[in-house]
């Protein structure tokens, strides 16, 4: 006789079977989504790669066009190609140290940041990148040590590709990498596998060493400096719109006379090359200058202002999306170079059968890089922006002022005791710096309970409430909890790692695809 089952039918069944059909049902709905993100990121994809390729087809299509009669006119071809496939990547990595401060703290939009940065780095690239351009970049190898002409356009060429082969992977892996080392990389393997390592400036590859460790301190000390005075004379003050009034127009003026120094240093050096003195002179007058008409327009602004931290933020707003599109000007003016520069030298040693160590631009060369730069940066761009702005550390405007900050003030540094820097390190570095700051200060607020805190941080207060009243029910986990809460990361570690690994990697990488691809160059010519 069969047993009757008291769940048959009853509403408690009933119940049971519709829960387990409501939690198919969301995998259902949540596996499609995710099928329909893939569908859609590999779309887009599909349409970025569709572009680029356009993109290197019309760089081949003109050249072919206006110089396809010249001798050797294959070589040329294939350099504009490579060429703007460096200047793809350079866009689509290196862009995003300039903006990615301003985007993170919203500052910007993805798109505004995009535009900003595309349209100074075109202007920065073609109006002040330059007649002239180093062939051989940093002084890497001796020029003097090639056999002929010939080799040395295979040597530009395979370094060429190396440097943007591997700037590809990167921003793949979402690490920002400097441009400058990538092709002191290719060039230093492929003249390597052309003649040897008595080639290599071994020194100038010492100084380059030393940037990987100098670059990110220094511009992580100064930025961090910074934030921890805003933090002590504008945040904890005890009436901040009148700290703010008092400290913001100094701040905002020493950034105009940084950048205004920076310009001229890094910007314009190729269009006027100023000494020194003149450089101190022109940036003391642009703080003088500066500090009146900003300390009004902060007193305008916070004459409504309660002193809540955003509306403290907000009045480095327009300051960091300034510093943006400087950033990005300079970024053009200077690192257009490492994709036009061996473009250049190719160029040059084709037409003149001779290896040269500077070569004028022709202004189809430049188009290309300045171009190239633009579209990567639009195209592929927002990955990496993401990273510098977001995925490091939190950013507000006042941590993205002193990112930018740092940016200009590491450089001018730098310079004045002659140390070797890259901006890239450098404004990475001050991201983590910031990062590191946030979290000393944060476990010592957890530690402490600075009386100037107590009841600033709703959502901390909460949580120690919380601890306390497990405590009462279970001082083991509520002793974890606290442990725990007193730990807390701002600066998320795997991102760190991954970058840190790509710095040191970047130039034995572009060494090795560098002469990996010099034989294959060789062995297809010969």
């Amino acid at each position: 006789m069969l047993r009757h089952d008291p769940l048959v039918d009853s509403p408690a069944k009933v119940m049971v079977g519709m829960v387990a059909k409501k939690t198919a049902l969301d995998k259902d709905l949540k596996w499609q989504r995710r099928m329909d993100a893939g569908i859609g990121e590999t779309a887009s994809l599909s349409a970025k790669l569709g572009l680029s390729l356009v993109f290197l087809l019309a760089c081949s299509a003109f050249v072919a066009f206006h110089m396809g009669g010249l001798p050797r006119s294959g070589f040329l071809i294939a350099a504009a190609v490579i060429g703007g496939y460096m200047a793809l990547n350079i866009g689509a990595n290196d862009v995003a140290n300039n903006v990615g401060p301003a985007v993170g703290s919203r500052a910007l939009t993805m798109l505004g940041a995009l535009l900003v940065a595309a349209v100074f780095e075109a202007a920065g690239a073609i109006l002040a990148g330059g007649e002239v351009v180093s062939t051989i970049k940093n002084g890497i190898i001796d020029p003097g040590q090639m056999p002929d002409a010939q080799t040395f356009i295979w040597v530009m060429m395979a370094a060429l590709l190396a440097a943007a082969l591997w700037l590809n992977l990167a921003t793949y892996l979402g690490a920002p990498v400097s441009t400058t080392h990538s092709i002191v990389g290719g060039v230093m393997g492929a003249g390597m596998a052309a003649v040897g390592t008595h080639a290599v400036n071994w020194s100038n590859m010492g100084a380059i060493a030393a940037s990987w460790v100098i670059s990110p301190v220094l511009g992580g000390v100064i930025a961090a400096g910074f934030l921890a005075f805003i933090k002590f004379k504008i945040l904890y003050a005890p009436d901040r719109v009148a700290a703010a009034r008092k400290w913001v127009p100094l701040l905002v003026s020493i950034m105009v006379s940084a950048f205004t120094m920076y310009l001229m240093m890094k910007g314009i050096k190729k269009v006027w090359k100023a000494d020194t003195f003149t450089i101190i002179l022109i940036g003391i007058a642009a703080f003088v200058l500066t500090l009146w008409p900003v300390r009004k327009a902060v007193f305008r602004a916070s004459a409504n202002m309660t002193g809540r931290r955003k509306e403290i933020a907000s009045l480095f707003r327009l300051p960091l999306i300034v510093s943006a599109a400087l950033l990005s000007f300079a970024h053009g003016s200077n690192d257009v170079a490492n994709a036009i520069g061996p473009l250049a030298a190719i160029v040059s040693g084709v037409d003149q059968g001779q290896i040269v160590t500077s070569a004028p631009i022709p202004i189809w060369v430049m188009v290309i890089g300045a171009l190239g730069i633009s579209a990567g940066l639009i195209l592929f761009g927002p990955k990496l922006i993401k990273t510098v702005g977001s995925k490091i550390t939190k950013l507000d405007p006042i941590r993205a002022y002193t990112v930018a900050l740092s940016a200009a003030l590491t450089v001018i540094v730098a310079s004045a005791f002659g140390l070797p820097v890259s901006s890239t390190h450098i404004a990475v570095g001050a991201v983590f710096g910031v990062g590191f700051l946030r979290e000393t200060l944060s476990h010592r607020r957890r530690l402490h309970d600075a009386p100037m805190l107590i009841g600033e941080n709703s959502a901390l207060n909460a949580q120690k409430q919380d601890i306390e009243a497990l405590r009462q029910m279970d001082p083991t986990l509520a002793e974890r909890a606290e442990r725990k809460l007193q730990k807390r990361l701002l600066v998320r570690r795997r991102y760190a790692l991954t970058i840190a690994t790509a710095w040191i990697v970047t130039v034995p990488a572009g060494a090795f695809l560098g002469a990996l691809l010099f034989f294959t160059i060789r062995g297809m010519m010969l």
